[in-house]
């Protein structure tokens, strides 16, 4: 489980497509402080296994559904990324909870300055737009934000220095593609609500009966 809140802006150092081997190398310093065989690391928001790891980066093995599904296959050398590790027990939770699996991805609408804050519209599907609220919570490249308006098409988000600064969204552009991962707790309301096949709609009955007190 990752939090959302990004470590490092990391490099991608080689990217390996082939029949037998898909692998990406990135660049980085500071998650190298802890690191081992196996850990997960959210690379852009898509968790990612660790199979080696060198005093100036690690690598990672990528499934070609994973590069087709994210972002991830719209990297090159050289690219930014974004980097967590996951969550230790004893953590702050700094964002929301995010698992590492994107549900899909979108595209910069635009950019626009608005005082010290930068606002981002991205264009998304209806099945991601119906899965986030204003005020909710939204992972955007593995990046934990908060929706401050959304439509049918598209929702927007407000960002404050520090995190243009700190993360890849700084050097994004009008049309890029980013991955998104909506709120996770969302995803279980939603189906719960699915579920029920009577008209009664929410009750209190009906939220005790599936775990909630």
């Amino acid at each position: 489980m990752f939090t959302g809140i990004v470590e490092e802006l990391g490099t991608v150092a080689r990217i390996v497509r082939g029949s037998s081997r898909q692998r990406i190398s990135i660049g980085c310093s500071k998650i190298l402080e802890d690191i081992h065989i196996g850990d997960s690391i959210a690379v852009n928001g898509v968790c990612l296994t660790v199979v080696e790891f060198t005093g100036h980066g690690f690598s990672a093995d990528v499934m070609n559904e994973t590069f087709t599904r994210s972002s991830l296959g719209t990297l090159k050398p050289g690219s930014y990324v974004d980097l967590e590790r996951a969550m230790a027990a004893d953590g702050r939770f700094g964002g929301h909870i995010v698992s590492g699996h994107i549900d899909g991805t979108g595209v910069i609408k635009s950019i626009r300055p608005d005082g010290n804050a930068i606002w981002f519209e991205i264009a998304a599907s209806r099945e991601i737009t119906d899965g986030i609220v204003e005020k909710g919570s939204i992972a955007i490249d593995g990046i934990s934000l908060t929706i401050a308006a959304v439509d049918n098409l598209s929702f927007k988000v407000s960002i404050i220095p520090h995190t243009l600064k700190e993360t890849v969204l700084g050097v994004k552009k009008v049309g890029d593609t980013v991955n998104l991962e909506t709120d996770v707790i969302g995803k279980y309301v939603k189906k719960l609500l699915a579920s029920q096949t009577t008209n009664a709609g929410l009750t209190k009955e009906m939220l005790l009966a599936n775990g909630f007190y």
